[in-house]
């Protein structure tokens, strides 16, 4: 290397290095700090089943008597533990809607521009609401059908792809980092799922709406398997320390559809809609934070003119700490 090419060299160098020198991070990372949070939260999971019922106007409509949870969280540099607990036993009357129990687990890692999240839930206890249109043995004190052993499922494995270095997970998440600046990008997401629900051995649909020329008005189940490729976009920023950040896609899958009738099953292949919304908006300061989280993961089953469509909600509270460790 001559000295004019050298000296071309270390001048780019220069200005390259001042002009990032001038740009601000992306992003402030906490993880030297021991952040204490408290969430609270519900987790609705309802569904409905559409199809031209003779007796019933639109959709029947199944409703969860899900429960608030509180949450109590500890984390410090690679390290975090939250346990949670319900708070409430339920946050509709017992005598409309029943009982419902509800498991989940969940688990999700973050590397670089890659992040994976895995879901598992199961939900046992729904009601048909207002089924006193259709079924006139019941009174306006109780108005829906309970079904206590009907229950769904699902589970979900699913890896988002961020094309910056900049977006990261753990600031989106707003408790052991934040953003700094605004960032958007576009995203892949990679989606693979099981979910359905089951009577045991009983139908679903009430048998005052079954169609006698459509078996599968009488199934005592309905599922799915699907896998596919989601496109989106991801946005954040901060401003006078309010953050909102989130993201939105949506997309085809591949999908594998049954439903069940004794002493058989009858099984479908098609394609089916999938849409991947998530946000995190709050208050973030280097000492303190209150974020308010939502997810939306919505699926859907569609067997000619009868459509299972599955809702799965999140919205939670979060506040919390970040204490500095003593020098």
């Amino acid at each position: 290397m001559n000295i004019k090419s050298f000296l071309f060299f270390l001048h780019v160098s220069l200005i390259a290095f001042v002009q990032g020198q001038g740009q601000p991070v992306a992003v402030k990372d906490f993880k030297d700090q021991h952040v204490l949070f408290t969430d609270i939260g519900i987790s609705p999971a309802p569904f409905q089943i559409s199809y031209p019922f003779q007796l019933a106007e639109g959709p029947l409509k199944y409703k969860n008597n899900f429960k608030p949870i509180l949450g109590l969280a500890y984390a410090y540099k690679w390290f975090s533990m939250r346990v949670s607990f319900p708070v409430l036993p339920g946050v509709r009357s017992v005598e409309k809607y029943g009982k419902s129990k509800q498991f989940g687990i969940g688990f999700d890692y973050n590397f670089k521009r890659l992040y994976t999240d895995i879901d598992f839930r199961i939900i046992q206890g729904y009601a048909i609401k207002n089924a006193l249109a259709f079924d006139t043995s019941l009174s306006a004190n109780a108005p829906n059908l309970i079904y206590p052993a009907l229950g769904t499922m699902n589970l979900a494995l699913n890896l988002w792809y961020f094309n910056t270095d900049d977006f990261k997970m753990n600031a989106l998440q707003g408790k052991r980092a934040h953003f700094e600046k605004q960032v958007h990008t576009w995203y892949v997401k990679g989606t693979l799922n099981y979910f359905g629900v089951t009577h045991g051995s009983r139908e679903i649909i009430p048998s005052l709406l079954q169609d006698p020329q459509q078996s599968k008005t009488s199934a005592q189940s309905y599922s799915a398997l699907d896998f596919g490729v989601i496109p989106g976009y991801a946005y954040a920023n901060r401003i006078n320390n309010w953050q909102f950040s989130g993201w939105a896609g949506i997309g085809p899958v591949i999908q594998s559809k049954f439903y069940t009738i004794d002493p058989g099953a009858q099984g479908f292949l098609g394609i089916a809609p999938r849409y991947d919304i998530k946000f995190v908006t709050g208050y973030s300061t280097p000492e303190r934070f209150i974020l308010l989280a939502g997810n939306f993961d919505n699926k859907s089953a569609a067997f000619t003119n009868l459509t299972y469509r599955q809702y799965f909600y999140t919205i939670r509270l979060v506040v919390g700490l970040r204490i500095p460790p003593k020098t």
